[in-house]
């Protein structure tokens, strides 16, 4: 048993790696909305077979001024399709709560690591309140956005914003978790914020020592530059 789980350690850390630096996103035009796996900003996105199928237990809702409505998803090649469209004033949210965890020693502890990726979706910049255990949503004002963890404002959070040409930017929050941000091009965006929580937690009932989130806000702008040429889609992983 022992060597078994010695071989399956560099599997393991291998797909820690892999999680750490991928995000998830939403994307919604005419056809519909879809989550993504991957790299927005390198035109990655993770198919099955693949690494999209480590995603066991993604869920989607749409947020509207009636209520939270369920969005049934459904597994295709390289995507989620997401049986739900944002209109003005809502959001589409998401979220990944079973993707393997792993186990790292640090000294004689052995800590129990998960990665938590969340996504939204916005058609317009009306305020909203924050729902994700991590949320990066528009306060009504242009350009500005604030950062939330546990629906409580994330003070110095660091967020990289993205186009599909590959164009990017890292902004620092205020300490009330606001970010007033430079969105020069026409086209999608996707802004990404991460938080590392080692105060411990749960899990679908299992406990965790280090919890690593990433979320992402995605929209489209009608107005500015003309966009440069998305990058060629990247190869995903094995």
């Amino acid at each position: 048993m022992l060597k078994k789980k010695l071989l399956l350690l560099p599997l393991l850390l291998w797909m820690a790696a892999q999680a750490q630096a991928h995000q998830i996103w939403i994307e919604q035009d005419v056809q519909g909305a879809r989550l993504y796996l991957g790299e927005f900003g390198e035109n990655l996105r993770e198919t099955s077979p693949g690494m999209l199928d480590k995603f066991v237990q993604p869920s989607a809702t749409l947020l509207t001024a009636k209520g939270d409505i369920p969005a049934a998803l459904s597994k295709r090649a390289n995507a989620f399709d997401i049986d739900g469209r944002a209109i003005s004033g809502e959001s589409l949210i998401a979220q990944e709560n079973a993707y393997p965890g792993w186990e790292r020693k640090q000294g004689d502890k052995v800590e129990r690591h998960v990665w938590i990726p969340a996504a939204r979706w916005i058609s317009d910049f009306v305020a909203r309140p924050a729902r994700l255990t991590l949320d990066l949503v528009p306060t009504g004002k242009p350009g500005q956005f604030q950062a939330f963890y546990k629906q409580q404002a994330l003070p110095e959070a660091k967020v990289q914003v993205f186009t599909a040409s590959g164009w990017g930017r890292e902004f620092v929050a205020d300490k009330s978790g606001l970010l007033q941000l430079s969105l020069p091009w026409k086209g999608r965006y996707v802004l990404e914020l991460k938080h590392t929580d080692k105060q411990g937690g749960e899990r679908n009932g299992q406990a965790w020592d280090v919890g690593q989130f990433v979320t992402t806000l995605g929209f489209s702008l009608s107005q500015g530059l003309e966009p440069l040429p998305a990058l060629p889609p990247a190869k995903p992983s094995p």
